[in-house]
């Protein structure tokens, strides 16, 4: 979310941001996304596929396979460590959190002091700080951490219509298109190419779950016109 927000305050030509299929649409994506684009406005340009999920320690000892698995039991409470509030990624984990009708306030850790980034997930965890965080399989497997899918994701960059036609969008995209970047996807854990790679995609089109139109206010019937009648004057007593 901030880099959407550094793009509407000018502050960069394209920003990245990732969001899952979502095909019965989420109230946390939308409300974190629709105040910072505008159909018509910003274009999408695809660029990849990957897989959130929880990062854990090798092997996964405790037997995490999901975010229910995270909420303590008798003997045993498992400390999870956030993402920062406003990242791609805390909108995923509350997404997920309220899509399985599970209570934030029910997982240790979850409003303790967030990390700033997938990597520093994966170190607070490898230094036993953690026994869960949220991630993507690169950064587990850059730390010997073991890895629990969630769910897939496309990791979208935006930018302005006008910055369509700047040279160096230009050149963005046609290296998204190149097989070379195809090649390089291959070796790295957790992502794919994306179906579009380096293609102009409308908002509609790349997030059908986003419902722009409103409807429209029911106009209430015009009252018969009646002419306007003249106050009475008053006459001093």
């Amino acid at each position: 979310m901030d880099a959407l927000a550094a793009l509407a305050q000018g502050r960069c030509l394209v920003a990245g941001f990732h969001v899952p299929t979502l095909p019965g649409g989420s109230p946390q994506f939308a409300a974190a996304m629709k105040p910072l684009l505008k159909p018509g406005v910003h274009k999408l340009i695809g660029c990849v596929r990957r897989c959130q999920g929880l990062m854990v320690a090798p092997g996964n000892p405790l037997g995490v396979h999901g975010l229910a698995d995270l909420a303590p039991v008798p003997g045993r409470t498992l400390r999870f460590i956030n993402r920062q509030a406003g990242s791609g990624t805390r909108v995923l984990m509350d997404h997920l959190l309220a899509a399985q009708g599970l209570a934030p306030e029910a997982i240790a850790g979850w409003f303790d002091a967030p990390e700033d980034s997938h990597l520093a997930v994966a170190a607070a965890l490898a230094s036993g700080a953690a026994d869960a965080g949220p991630g993507i399989e690169a950064a587990a497997r850059a730390f010997g951490l073991g890895f629990v899918p969630l769910i897939d994701e496309d990791y979208f960059l935006v930018c302005l219509k006008d910055a369509l036609d700047h040279p160096a969008v230009a050149k963005l995209r046609a290296a998204l298109a190149d097989p070379a970047w195809v090649q390089a996807l291959q070796g790295l854990p957790g992502y794919a190419p994306a179906a579009g790679g380096g293609q102009v995609l409308s908002l509609t089109q790349a997030l059908p779950w986003w419902h722009f139109r409103q409807p429209k206010k029911a106009v209430p019937p015009a009252a018969d016109h009646q002419p306007a009648q003249p106050h009475p004057t008053r006459l001093p007593a």
